[in-house]
């Protein structure tokens, strides 16, 4: 089965589908694989533009994960009192770097929500995290699709070889966007309070939140 069976779509429809499919993949949280497979498809030869890929990717991704990043200020309301004390330990340390932790989990593979929904939490400046976040997708994006237009996807195509139903992949990604959200379910219940108390003391300090705030706004 080749790569391109798994998307397959008319190529006048091409951006567009890109748009949609990246959106959607990057709104539901920890499953951003769909979006790299037709982004990384779509590179080879030089039906598209490549330019046009990647900011089209990088900016359909960040306008996902900025409701994302909107939706956790709502969800200060919705965790128990209970996670978010254990949580507010984790919310000062990626406030802290924020902008640098958010363009590093949106330039790289990770499950980036793993660190916009604590952002959120924390309430951390919004245009900051957009500025961040919008920057880190469109480095992801050029290296993506400049790999897969260089390169090819030989790196992938091997293990597509022996499949001839592109069922099992679907099933993959909905795996994958589970074990993602197992993670973050896990990330939610550990006691920050006593892992930081041993590497990062000063984010027990509840004195933090005001001054954080203030600097955020500015």
């Amino acid at each position: 089965m080749e790569l391109t069976d798994i998307f397959p779509f008319a190529p006048d429809d091409g951006y567009i589908i890109l748009a949609l499919v990246n959106f959607i993949g990057s709104l539901v949280p920890f499953v951003p694989l769909p979006g790299f497979l037709l982004l990384a498809t779509m590179s080879v030869g030089s039906e598209y533009d490549l330019h046009i890929l990647a900011l089209v990717s990088a900016i359909s991704a960040t306008v996902a994960k900025q409701i994302i990043f909107f939706l956790s200020f709502g969800g200060r309301k919705i965790l128990n009192p209970k996670t978010r004390k254990r949580m507010k330990p984790f919310e000062r340390l990626v406030k802290k770097y924020g902008a640098a932790a958010a363009f590093f989990a949106a330039a790289t593979p990770m499950p980036d929500d793993i660190i916009f929904i604590p952002l959120g939490l924390a309430k951390y400046n919004p245009k900051r995290f957009f500025v961040a976040t919008l920057t880190g997708k469109i480095v992801l994006s050029y290296i993506i699709v400049f790999i897969s237009h260089y390169v090819g996807l030989s790196f992938i195509e091997p293990f597509l070889e022996n499949v001839s139903d592109p069922t099992p992949v679907y099933v993959g990604i909905l795996i994958f966007g589970a074990m993602m959200t197992g993670v973050v379910v896990l990330v939610l219940k550990l006691d920050w309070q006593r892992i930081m108390v041993k590497f990062a003391p000063w984010t027990l300090d509840d004195s933090l939140d005001d001054e954080n705030n203030k600097n955020s706004k500015n």
